[in-house]
């Protein structure tokens, strides 16, 4: 990871930490009880995989769903043993909520990707996916600085803020969410989640919690039918 990497995930961390991100609650209260429901209903099978091991199936398609992984990634690069947006989940928790809780944006991504493309192809004759992580980079700030050509509706800087908001959100929300696999996120911020009790110990210490949640919501969400798959 360059100085670069490890700068932006420095400043995402604090600005997690500062804006209370960590604590996850109520960031999408529908999106993975909805998407449940709904393969349920229509008798659905279970949403397909990635190579990386994110599931995608309840909206985006698999060309999109790679770019919004290989997006998120570069807003918040992984490195050893500091997880990123892939480690976390982040992919699975957009795709969530784009079936759910933020079905009003499914045409927002749509119309952001496929210009996302247009822009790609003009400038380096391939699609974002196949960038390098340099030019991957140069894209990204062009777009946050409102420069990227072929954008309309949704704005360059528009289409940037909703998925670096998405990309944060999936990183640091309760797990019950789809996003912050393994509390990747809750460990790299120190946030506790779930505990039995803290003894006076943790409450002086100004150190990083290390202990493990005791437990997420998406166990509890699965079901016992699912525990014993």
């Amino acid at each position: 990871m360059t100085k670069h990497d490890a700068a932006r995930r420095a400043f995402l961390v604090r600005a997690a930490v500062g804006a209370g991100a960590v604590a996850g609650a109520g960031l999408v209260p529908d999106a993975y009880t909805q998407n449940r429901e709904r393969q349920k209903e229509a008798n659905a099978p279970t949403p397909a995989h990635h190579a990386n091991g994110d599931e995608h199936g309840a909206f985006l398609n698999h060309d999109d769903a790679a770019t919004i992984a290989a997006f998120a990634e570069r807003i918040m690069p992984g490195a050893p043993g500091k997880p990123g947006a892939q480690d976390a989940g982040v992919l699975n928790y957009i795709d969530l909520a784009l079936s759910g809780a933020y079905a009003d944006l499914q045409d927002f991504y749509r119309r952001g990707l496929a210009q996302l493309d247009a822009y790609c192809r003009k400038t380096y004759n391939e699609p974002f996916l196949r960038l390098g992580a340099v030019q991957q980079d140069e894209v990204i700030t062009a777009l946050d600085e409102g420069k990227a050509t072929e954008f309309t509706w949704p704005t360059a800087q528009g289409f940037f803020d909703t998925v670096r908001t998405h990309t944060m959100e999936g990183m640091f929300a309760d797990p019950l969410y789809g996003g912050n696999k393994d509390f990747a996120g809750w460990r790299l911020v120190g946030f506790p989640g779930a505990q039995a009790i803290f003894t006076p110990t943790d409450l002086q210490s100004r150190q990083a919690f290390t202990r493990a949640p005791i437990i997420g919501l998406q166990p509890l969400a699965k079901g016992p039918s699912a525990e014993r798959a």
